[in-house]
């Protein structure tokens, strides 16, 4: 971390992120973009291109036009034109990327109302950005309790001031349409400022305030995926993978988006399986498939009757059974393919200490002093038997 809010404090304790994610110095943003062409020049008589990505709170990127031919680098704050008043944003990309990232959201070039940036954000500026962006989380606590007083069915997951502090925007989740008019009454009288309701998805709510995912990393939405495409089980069925609702499901509830990233390569694998759906006719009888490999290229095969007992083939044995099928022949069995599958297991390595094993620390230690010394006080008195006490005869 390079920005100074995440740096310790005075007492050597860490302070802590105090921007959620949006400080300026490109260390902890959401959706940075590297300018691969930064180091490249312009060919000669080519003109810089004049529009520039401006980044907004929790990864809202709009793309302005550089009217005043400002010199902006990445990192740089600046005021930009909102529908009434000002903004406040960070460069985040300038130059021939910008092209080709509009180009990629199909945004125009020429389009019929064009936004400018009106100059860099002086020192001013940049205060009543801050002092406006502090009141944002305690606004939200205040507006969730008076959305519960209404007993309105709606989430507002953030709010957002515009750079001038003239406007707020709620931003909220709701399975069904909300009539929100005497909230937005309730807000205005509360706040004292403008007021817009935008009604996100599950995902975008995900994708704004970010998190850790199950395999422990950022959310994909929150850092780099910008584009969400639509998600079905097939895609887990596809993978093999197990249809717990719990497992599958991400930070937003959805189905996880990282289920496509794969699906196209277990696809272009699944091409040289048969289907799991046709039997294998057999002299011994017909066999059923019961589980398939996608990475070894194996599959499992048991009777009829038989379930138990499972044979391994491979690709290629299952298709030229199948092919001998349709011809209407059969083969002897299964037994006769499966023989051919048996290897000795390789052994890459040899857990001589027990180290890789991740139950070690569940077993009770043994008591092997005890064990010991028992043993050497057992052998003690095999060897030095208990001679008798003499009685004392002496009667008085």
């Amino acid at each position: 971390m390079g920005c100074t809010s995440c740096s310790t404090g005075k007492d050597g304790q860490p302070k802590g992120c105090k921007n959620n994610g949006t400080c300026g110095t490109d260390s902890c943003n959401k959706l940075t973009v590297f300018d691969w062409l930064s180091n490249m020049t312009l060919p000669n008589g080519a003109t810089p291109f004049n529009w520039v990505e401006i980044r907004f709170k929790n990864g809202r990127k709009v793309y302005y036009k550089n009217l005043e031919n400002l010199t902006l680098s990445i990192g740089d704050i600046v005021a930009t034109q909102a529908a009434s008043g000002h903004d406040i944003g960070m460069v985040t990309l300038s130059g021939e990327l910008v092209k080709v990232q509009m180009k990629r959201k199909k945004i125009s070039e020429t389009p019929e109302e064009v936004f400018k940036i009106y100059r860099k954000a002086s020192q001013r500026d940049i205060d009543i950005w801050v002092e406006a962006r502090e009141k944002e989380e305690p606004m939200k606590v205040k507006a969730r309790q008076f959305a519960i007083d209404l007993r309105l069915k709606m989430k507002i997951s953030d709010i957002e001031f515009q750079g001038d502090a003239s406007k707020a925007t709620f931003y909220y989740t709701a399975d069904e349409r909300v009539d929100f008019r005497e909230l937005i009454k309730l807000f205005a009288r509360e706040f004292r400022t403008r007021i817009e309701m935008k009604q996100v998805g599950l995902r975008q709510e995900a994708a704004r305030l970010g998190g850790i995912g199950s395999c422990g990393r950022e959310l994909c939405c929150s850092t780099w995926l910008t584009d969400f495409r639509s998600v079905s089980t097939s895609a887990a069925r596809y993978q093999q993978l197990s249809l717990n609702p719990l497992r599958l499901a991400g930070q937003c509830g959805k189905l996880k988006c990282c289920l496509n990233y794969e699906l196209d390569s277990y696809l272009d694998a699944l091409k040289a399986f048969p289907k799991t759906e046709v039997k294998l006719r057999t002299e011994k009888g017909t066999a059923v498939c019961q589980k398939t490999d996608i990475f070894k290229g194996h599959m499992w095969y048991a009777y009829e009757g038989e379930w138990m007992n499972w044979h391994k083939l491979t690709t290629t044995q299952a298709n030229e059974i199948i092919a001998a099928n349709a011809k209407r022949e059969k083969v002897a069995s299964l037994e006769d393919y499966a023989s051919e599958l048996i290897e000795e297991a390789k052994v890459d390595f040899e857990n001589v200490v027990g180290q890789d094993s991740l139950t070690r620390f569940d077993k009770p230690k043994n008591n092997n002093r005890r064990k010991n010394n028992r043993r050497k006080n057992t052998n003690r008195n095999q060897n030095n038997p208990k001679k008798p006490r003499p009685q004392n005869n002496n009667a008085k």
